[in-house]
């Protein structure tokens, strides 16, 4: 375990004020600043790493921004890891607006802030005894920081909490198959990149397809890039396992890509939930896979049609359900809540590791975003993928053709999964002809997805050559000349 080491945080106006306890240090420890996005699909990732991390002996500093903070339950927060934050200006959250380029100038004051934050915290850390950071890892959009780091000469490192799979194809964009890839977003052609199974246009990551309206998407893909290719054989660590992406973590020559997932903290058997009461009795009452569990994570909001489309596909399956709709999504209300709380139950939020794990979940109905994604193949629960944009089409596409543990919906013309088409996918997958293989080929990726995180699994190797690399480093580094 971590020796203890404790640092308190106060943000007292836009200069960030640090106070420290240090007690039991030892320098030879190594010791990683962690920098986390403010997103909850970097969040969680992040912080089950810094808990392998503590495990594996080394010293932890989480940073990110106050947002995310109140977004961290207390039972996924390792005791032994500390925790700094800096206001981004939106303590309470960003809201995207219809200002398109909102995310841009919100991107561009977290890496202002943020650079001064972490500056100042490498040099306290450093200085007055105290015990000094030995590699830096940051998730994406924080490109930013490797630039801090190599001013200090600093080992930096990227977390990359998507698939090998979406890594690979914006690198081949930003390379030599950038016209293959072009002419399958615009034209509908199939595209064959090394590694890679064949992708149709709507496989490909959102950010890549005329459709797309975030200019910050692909900027920020290839200034992450550029910044690698800018390193001699860059180590990126990605949230997935050797199993599960063997051809695709090899398939770029110039980085060396270290699976190290999935990214999920472990269920304890006797710990059957956090969940409120009332859905947990209900929940634990129903017949074993008999559930249809429903959530589209922190960020995806559907829209008022494709809300009652999903209404009508869960009513005319018969299945029981448990959905999650958020606040923002219950402003628009239900139209049918009282028929669908006859057949289902409905929840603001649930952990959803938690409630994979129970038994009478036969299929999850979601956006396929790579944490759940990864939550879903390690239960060993079917899904039904609603791909919303980014990643998750790509997803969609490896748990349809790849793995072969869920089915996709077709959307028509107006990007809509209609009613009978969600019935059709949930009947495939709940009792359907494909039924049986699809739940076969879950339990194998559980098994797998297990193997790869256990003692001697090949995440747990990777991360511990990884730790013990930067222990090496933490042995010989010399601070004081990298201070100036």
């Amino acid at each position: 375990m971590c020796i203890q080491y404790i640092y308190v945080c106060r943000i007292l106006s836009p200069h960030h004020n640090l106070e420290f306890t240090h007690t039991n240090q030892t320098m030879a420890q190594p010791h990683f600043l962690l920098v986390a996005f403010p997103a909850q699909g970097h969040i969680n990732p992040a912080l089950e790493f810094a808990n392998r991390l503590i495990l594996n002996g080394a010293c932890v500093t989480m940073v990110t921004c106050i947002s995310a903070r109140q977004r961290m339950t207390k039972k996924l927060v390792p005791d032994s890891l500390a925790i700094a934050l800096f206001s981004d200006g939106y303590d309470d959250g960003f809201e995207a607006t219809d200002d398109d380029d909102a995310p841009n100038r919100y991107l561009s004051e977290v890496k202002r802030r943020g650079s001064q934050y972490i500056t100042e915290l490498i040099k306290a850390t450093a200085g007055n005894g105290g015990h000094p950071f030995t590699c830096l890892v940051y998730t994406l959009l924080n490109t930013w920081v490797a630039e801090v780091a190599r001013r200090f000469q600093l080992r930096s490192v990227l977390l990359w909490v998507q698939p090998a799979t979406v890594l690979d194809i914006y690198y081949y964009f930003f390379s030599e198959y950038a016209e293959d890839i072009s002419n399958s977003s615009s034209n509908g052609d199939r595209v064959e990149l090394p590694g890679l199974p064949t992708l149709d246009s709507h496989d490909l990551p959102s950010f890549l397809l005329p459709s797309n309206t975030y200019t910050f998407g692909l900027p920020s893909f290839r200034e992450q890039l550029e910044r690698l290719s800018e390193e001699t054989k860059p180590t990126i660590l990605i949230n997935t396992f050797d199993a599960l992406e063997s051809a695709a973590l090899k398939a770029i020559e110039s980085f060396i890509m270290v699976g190290i997932g999935p990214l999920i903290p472990l269920i304890e058997k006797d710990s059957s939930n956090d969940l409120k009461e009332d859905y947990k009795e209900w929940l634990n009452l129903k017949p074993s896979t008999s559930v249809v569990f429903v959530s589209f994570g922190s960020i995806a909001v559907l829209s008022k049609q494709q809300q009652e489309e999903l209404e009508r596909g869960l009513l005319d399956s018969k299945h029981p359900f448990l959905w999650v709709v958020r606040e923002q999504e219950e402003k628009e209300k239900l139209s049918c809540r009282e028929e669908l709380e006859r057949q289902g139950i409905i929840v603001p939020w649930c952990s959803q590791v938690e409630v994979l794990s129970n038994p009478s979940i036969g299929c999850f109905v979601s956006h396929c975003g790579w944490n759940s994604t990864l939550e879903s193949l390690a239960a060993g629960v079917p899904m039904v993928a609603l791909p919303q944009w980014v990643d998750q089409p790509t997803n969609a596409k490896m748990v349809e053709d790849v793995w072969k543990t869920g089915v996709r919906v077709v959307y028509n013309e107006e990007g809509i999964a209609q009613g009978d088409e969600i019935k059709r996918c949930l009947e495939m997958v709940m009792g359907g002809e494909k039924s049986e293989e699809l739940r076969r080929n879950a339990r194998k990726w559980k098994h797998l997805a297990a193997e790869a995180v256990k003692d001697g699994g090949s995440s747990d190797k990777n991360l511990k050559a990884f730790v013990n690399e930067v222990r090496q480093e933490s042995q010989t580094r010399s601070w004081d000349s990298n201070l100036q």
